[in-house]
This record gives C-alpha cells, sequence and structure tokens, in this order.
C-alpha cells in the first residue's frame, strides 16, 4: 500500500496534532490514515505505509479502541483484521472531548470537591478555597454547557458554529435591552412618587366674620 505526498504530509501533520490531544504521535498517524483511507485497512498496511513495527502497530490499535474511535472488519476467507474509523468526523470530535474530559476534567472536579469539603484551618486555607472553587465552578460550567453541545445533531450543531461573532452581538443586544428596560423602570417608579393633595388645607390666619360690619 503507497500514499501520495499530499496524504502523507496530512497524515504525519495529524500525528504531530494528536500528541497534543492526548495520545502520541504514531497512534494519531495511524488513525489519520485510517480516517483517509476509502476503506478499512489492515495492520500489515498501516506498518508498511508508517514504515512502523508491527508490535507498535498492535499497541497503537489498542490504544485507538480504548477511545472507542476505530471499529474492527472481518472479510469471509480472510483472516486478517481490518480497521476504519468509528463514524462521522463530528463523533470524532465528540469521542476525543468525552474521552479527554473522563481522563483529564472529571479527576480534578473530583479532588476539587474532596478538598473544598475540608474546613479550612487559616485564612491561607480559606483563601485557597475560594479560588478552587472559582475553578471548580467554572469547570462545571465548561463540562455543563459542551455536554449540551454533544446533544445536538450535527447540522443544528454546525449552525450554531457558523453564527460565530452573531451569537456575540445578540448577546449584547440583549444587554442592552435588558439595561434599557430598567431605566425605564427606575424612571416610572420616580413619576409614581406619592401625591400630596393640598386643595383642602386652610390658612394658619383666622377667617375675617364680615357679618356684623
Amino acid at each position: 500500500m503507497t500514499i501520495s505526498p499530499m496524504i502523507e504530509s496530512f497524515v504525519f501533520h495529524f500525528g504531530e496534532m494528536g500528541s497534543r490531544w492526548g495520545f502520541n504521535r504514531t497512534v494519531g498517524q495511524m488513525y489519520a490514515l485510517m480516517v483517509v483511507s476509502d476503506k478499512p485497512i489492515n495492520a500489515n498496511e498501516i506498518a508498511e505505509v508508517l514504515n512502523i513495527s508491527r508490535g507498535n502497530v498492535s499497541m497503537g490499535i489498542k490504544e485507538l479502541q480504548s477511545w472507542q474511535l476505530i471499529q474492527l472488519h472481518h472479510y469471509p476467507g480472510d483472516r486478517k483484521e481490518y480497521y476504519s474509523p468509528k463514524g462521522d468526523i463530528w463523533d470524532m470530535a465528540n469521542t476525543v472531548f468525552e474521552e479527554r474530559r473522563k481522563r483529564e476534567v472529571d479527576p480534578t472536579l473530583s479532588l476539587l470537591r474532596d478538598i473544598l469539603l475540608e474546613q479550612p484551618g487559616n485564612d491561607s486555607e480559606a483563601y485557597a478555597q475560594n479560588r478552587m472553587r472559582e475553578i471548580h465552578d467554572l469547570l462545571e460550567t465548561l463540562v455543563a454547557w459542551t455536554s449540551e453541545l454533544q446533544g445536538l445533531n450535527p447540522d443544528k450543531l454546525n449552525r450554531l458554529m457558523k453564527l460565530g461573532t452573531g451569537v456575540s452581538k445578540v448577546m449584547d443586544l440583549l444587554s442592552k435591552a435588558n439595561k434599557s428596560s430598567s431605566a425605564k423602570s427606575k424612571s416610572r417608579n420616580k413619576d409614581q412618587l406619592p401625591f400630596r393633595d393640598t386643595s383642602n388645607t386652610h390658612s394658619d390666619s383666622p377667617m375675617r366674620d364680615d357679618s356684623n360690619d
């Protein structure tokens, strides 16, 4: 099996990016090769194209399976095992995020929760707990938000992402509308101050009786 220079460039770059996503460069290259292959490929083909040992291929396949990123295929009369990506590109992105959340974010949240349950022993620990609570709340908000996004189907998620800065503009308009509504409410409250009726008030000086004049 051979690949063109264009595909080779993508595969090797994907390997470098994979090392930043949580798995090593070789595993990233293997997955990229499966992504751009128009049919499932076997371990021998992977080893030949990437010029790596069968042992490395075997370990890489196990790693990708633990990430739930690939699926296994068998063909009648062929004892080899063939592999392809599981799902589409959106599925890949969701799976990578979900696995990284389990491996990185969840343990951090668990640690923070345990620490925040402890009673601070001094002012320094109290201050540190407040800062850790801010981190905890931010992470929980991000996890909840991304979970909502993951629940959207690809079409809705794609439309949402294409809004881009439009979302920020809508938020600015809502903020201005809320401020305007608040200002009008305050103005109405001022106009509705109690009114003092002075129509029946009398002068402090005694009334003059002219009946005897």
